[in-house]
Order: structure tokens, then sequence, then C-alpha cells
């Protein structure tokens, strides 16, 4: 099977303030996987972010833009571009950030991996991934919030805190997602969980991220502390017997590394 034999394919970019960024990182993209369609989910971006990416897709018939009414968090962006894509058909969701930190060129092997997979992680911390430009201090707080949803969570994912990730369709049709409440890099493990409790196939795929060259990142202590609380409240309830188990194995894998 190659990339075309996945069906539509949606890349669903979140944006907030990254008017700088956003015409390189979709030109990128559509270099990468032209077949693809991108979804441009603006929250009203103060900087003029929403009306560039109308001017983008008025140029482009594989552009759309979904205008949201304010800054809500990352989560409930994607949530949104989710529903957008199940309603219109798409069979592949792709998450992807606006600030270039997620290198376009990945696109096609984190697209391959769902060959055999119904999710696929693009992975700083597998053989083969890397980070660029990042602090130690920072990379050791990634690395160390990862061990620990793994360890607490009981899942074989290496990165669950990262945003550069493709879903098969039927992976959100199964996740209920109006029942998602978690933002920031805590969606990120929602996500995750949810597909292995749900019984889905998750595979890891190296990749090199870059940090951002222009704008400022939106991490914050408000987010860190609620991936805090709630893997650990999440942990706590699987070893309780309070979150459903997966139908079928689906122990995650790395591709390529």
């Amino acid at each position: 099977m190659d990339i075309a034999d996945l069906g539509r394919i949606l890349v669903v970019i979140p944006t907030y303030q990254e008017r700088d960024n956003l015409p390189g990182v979709v030109a990128r993209v559509r270099a990468a996987v032209p077949s693809a369609d991108i979804l441009i989910a603006d929250d009203n971006s103060p900087d003029g972010t929403g009306r560039l990416a109308d001017e983008l897709a008025e140029r482009d018939a594989r552009i759309h833009v979904l205008h949201r009414p304010g800054k809500a968090g990352l989560g409930a962006a994607y949530l949104a571009g989710f529903r957008w894509a199940l309603d219109r058909g798409y069979q592949v969701v792709v998450e992807m950030d606006a600030d270039g930190s997620h290198r376009p060129e990945h696109l096609p092997e984190i697209l391959a991996a769902l060959t055999d997979a119904d999710v696929a992680l693009g992975s700083r911390w597998v053989p083969g991934g890397a980070v660029v430009n990042w602090p130690k201090s920072r990379e050791a707080l990634s690395r160390l919030g990862n061990a620990y949803a793994r360890t607490v969570l009981g899942i074989p994912v290496r990165d669950a805190t990262g945003g550069f990730r493709a879903y098969r369709a039927n992976v959100l049709r199964a996740i209920p997602l109006d029942d998602v409440r978690s933002q920031g890099y805590c969606f990120q493990v929602d996500l995750v969980l949810r597909s292995i409790e749900h019984g889905f196939r998750v595979v890891e795929v190296p990749i090199t991220f870059v940090e951002r060259e222009h704008g400022a990142s939106k991490m914050s202590r408000a987010i860190v502390a609620e991936a805090l609380w709630r893997v650990t409240v999440w942990g706590v309830q699987r070893r309780l017997g309070l979150r459903s188990t997966p139908a079928r194995p689906a122990v995650p894998d790395s591709v390529g590394g």
C-alpha cells in the first residue's frame, strides 16, 4: 500500500499568532504530500493569521480555513478539526503545528506507517529521532514527562506528548470526542491512551523536531501542571480498573528507527 491507498487525507494546522510561520509551513506541506488537503483552524489571531489563511485558501482549493471565535486551547482546536474532517468523509487526519517545529518533509513517512497501524506518532525519543535548538532543560522536561506517562499509564510509547501524528478516521470515530477535556501536551497523551484502550495499533516514527524560529512558544507552567495532574489521575483509574481495556493487542512499535 502507498499513501494514495489511504484515501482522503486532511492535515489540521491550528493557529494563533502564526502569521510569520504559516505560509512557509503550508507550502512545505503541499510539496511533501500534494494529494492532501489542509485545514487551518485559527483562534481569531490578533496578528491577522486568519486573514492570511483566507488568502492562501483563495489561491489553493486544497486549503480550507476554520475560523474559531477565540483562543480556546490546542485540544479544542484539534477536536474542532477532527469533527470537520469526519463530517466531510476524510479517511486520515493529521495533527501538525504551524510554527515549523514539525517538519512537513516527515509527512510521507508518518503516513506510510499507517499501512500497518491505526495511529502513527512522530517521535523525538525513539532511535533516529532528534531535537534541534532545544535547551537541555526543555529536553529533560520532555524526556522526564514522557517517562512518567509511560510508567504511570503502563503504555509502551516513548513520545506520547508529541503533536505530529496521523490517525485513521475510524480511530477518531471510536473515541468519544465530546468526552475529551484535556489541553496542551496532556491532550496528546489523552488521545494516545484512548487509542490504545480502544485496541488500536499505535506505531512511532522517528522525526527531527526543530525549535520555532518566529514567534513565542505556547508552553506554560499551567500546561505542564495539567498534564502531570491528569496523567496521575488516569494512571490511578487504570490501576483501579476504572478505564476500559484494549479489545485487541495494541503494542506500539518504532518504524524505521
